[in-house]
């Protein structure tokens, strides 16, 4: 894939987003392919790399149908997922900012920008619940439940004081942002179904902007926290990242049921996922972008936030 330049902007802005936004300019559709099965002879539904699971043995020895077919149980989570995140999470996230609920002066190219990216993660929820839809309907797949880290990045929004919210809504914005254009980058890397591919490169091409925005709102709101707020911020933060990396074993036992697989086999499958260390090594991997935006905020010129995500593991002393 060629690389993907956005060029510079002014600060608190999405750029040309009139002309490059995709809500302004796709005329796309995503419907699957005519001739899906044979591209699945050669391509794959998600990328082999975020489902390393598949690799198992076991499941190399259950054949290429299982593997595609778990790819396609993981792709459909993820497209649940994700438009979850956009609307309750990602979009609630902007309206702190939109509705001035920060108690901070907000910047008017900023609530502009935040305007716009709410229309975007709307579109973003539609297109990857039309995709979900047709994937359900392919496999006759009826249990979705709801993905558990919403459930648990909601409850971190209960466990804040009233007063405290919007700091927590916002960072949660933040942190979801600058992780998942990483991801996105990564996925449209490998061969997929050619519907995927469109989808996951439109997403990217947006979610690069937001996360460059997201992490210039995160500098400025550092730049005026107290010191009090501060140390609330930094544990949040602590808290949130590591949220968005741990796995969701009990989604990934019912997956591997659904093809096969008795409990003892599934857990042998997991195991790895689960081993001590392994969700620091994912952290620090897949926040690469969070933390370069915390420090250049300066968020880790501070002694003490510095040893709290050290001793989490999730950077260097």
């Amino acid at each position: 894939m060629t690389n993907i330049s956005f060029g510079q902007s002014p600060r608190y802005t999405l750029g040309d987003w009139d002309n490059k936004a995709s809500v302004r300019t796709r005329r796309d559709h995503y419907r699957l392919p005519d001739d899906l099965e044979q591209q699945l002879s050669r391509r794959d539904w998600f990328p082999p790399a975020f489902i390393p699971y598949v690799e198992h043995p076991l499941v190399r020895q259950a054949g290429r149908a299982v593997a595609q077919r778990l790819a396609a149980n993981h792709l459909l989570y993820f497209l649940d997922y994700t438009t979850m995140l956009e609307h309750r999470v990602v979009n609630r996230s902007v309206e702190t900012i939109i509705h001035g609920e920060l108690a901070v002066p907000i910047p008017r190219r900023m609530k502009t920008a935040a305007l716009q990216l709410y229309t975007d993660e709307g579109y973003h929820a539609l297109f990857s619940n039309e995709v979900a839809e047709q994937i359900a309907n392919l496999y006759g797949i009826d249990d979705r439940q709801p993905p558990r880290r919403i459930n648990r990045l909601l409850s971190t929004i209960d466990a804040a004081s009233p007063m405290d919210r919007p700091l927590a809504w916002l960072l949660l914005g933040f942190v979801s942002e600058t992780i998942i254009a990483r991801e996105l980058l990564a996925i449209t890397r490998n061969t997929l179904v050619c519907t995927v591919y469109r989808m996951l490169r439109n997403h990217l091409e947006d979610e690069a902007r937001h996360s460059r925005y997201f992490s210039e709102v995160f500098q400025y709101l550092w730049s005026v926290l107290d010191s009090t707020q501060r140390d609330l911020a930094a544990g949040m933060l602590l808290h949130i990242i590591g949220l968005y990396f741990e796995p969701d074993d009990s989604w990934l036992l019912r997956s591997l049921a659904s093809v096969g697989f008795d409990n003892q086999s599934s857990r042998q499958i997991v195991s790895g996922l689960l081993l001590p260390g392994a969700h620091a090594r994912r952290v620090r991997c897949g926040a690469v972008s969070t933390f370069a935006a915390m420090s250049d905020a300066g968020f880790f010129d501070n002694g003490h936030y510095r040893q709290l995500f050290s001793q989490a593991g999730f950077i260097d002393g």
